[in-house]
């Protein structure tokens, strides 16, 4: 496969004598954006994933190069390797890995470190499961009643981490669900405020707090899609064109809090 549209990496440097060449590079392929089909996309598996990675790369278990690719324009090579697989693909000494439960797998048992990510709670793994389909069904109904539903799961993952008191959801380091949740809360904030004026609530403090903890992260900051593709991720999926300025706007990242953090 030829050298995608545009690449970012995030590699070890060299300590003690020893060089990026001693661990393993990883390549994950990621959707790009839908305007520029260059600039990351806002596919959530293809950040979590990322976000997975970037985590073992800054701790320098594994040399990690993420490349995106134009599903809408697939290069030639890429439709020949892969077919009609979307991505995320990860690619492992040549081995590529093609469905995310595999792909999680795989991080989590042949890549070095993966293993310490993957933190067994279910307590935890059921708080966040369907978070992402009421949002969907916020954005499709636009009634108050999934407003309250989306309210009320947001409320419970707060609740957890006001009773946890930890920094992270299982505690005050980055496992699994960290990378799941929090790009689903930035397509909540961003998705909701633009097509149903829905806002995360300030009285929600834990939730607030989490989020500013995760924002002054490099493994969500680097992986994070602009706002401008957050937006164009949905309006494609309720058929609706984005307008021409739309399109040349300057990508924004939402990235502040609208309460004070007191650490």
């Amino acid at each position: 496969m030829s050298d995608a549209d545009f690449e970012t990496q995030s590699q070890p440097e060299s300590t003690n004598g020893s060089s990026k060449f001693d661990v393993p590079e990883i390549e994950l392929i990621i959707k790009a954006s839908t305007i520029d089909g260059r600039r990351k996309g806002a596919c959530l598996f293809c950040q979590e994933y990322f976000m997975d990675l970037y985590l073992l790369a800054e701790l320098k278990t594994i040399s990690l190069k993420v490349t995106t690719v134009d599903m809408q324009k697939p290069p030639p090579d890429f439709r020949t390797n892969f077919e009609a697989t979307h991505p995320p693909i990860l690619i492992d000494n040549g081995l590529a890995i093609l469905e995310n439960e595999k792909i999680e797998r795989h991080i989590m048992k042949n890549i070095p470190g993966g293993y310490n990510l993957f933190v067994q709670d279910k307590d935890v793994a059921t708080l966040i499961e369907n978070l992402y389909v009421k949002l969907k069904l916020m954005l499709v109904k636009k009634d108050e009643a999934k407003n309250n539903a989306l309210l009320s799961h947001l409320k419970k993952i707060n609740d957890h981490l006001a009773n946890r008191n930890t920094r992270f959801l299982t505690g005050d380091t980055m496992c699994c669900f960290d990378c799941e949740l929090m790009p689903r809360l930035q397509h909540i904030r961003v998705a909701g405020k633009y097509f149903v004026d829905f806002e995360i609530p300030t009285h929600l403090t834990a939730l607030w707090r989490y989020m500013y903890h995760m924002y002054q992260l490099d493994a969500f900051t680097q992986s994070c899609p602009a706002d401008q593709d957050i937006i164009n991720h949905y309006k494609l999926q309720q058929s609706l064109k984005m307008k021409k300025h739309e399109e040349l706007e300057t990508p924004t990242f939402t990235t502040s809090i609208p309460i004070d953090i007191s650490e």
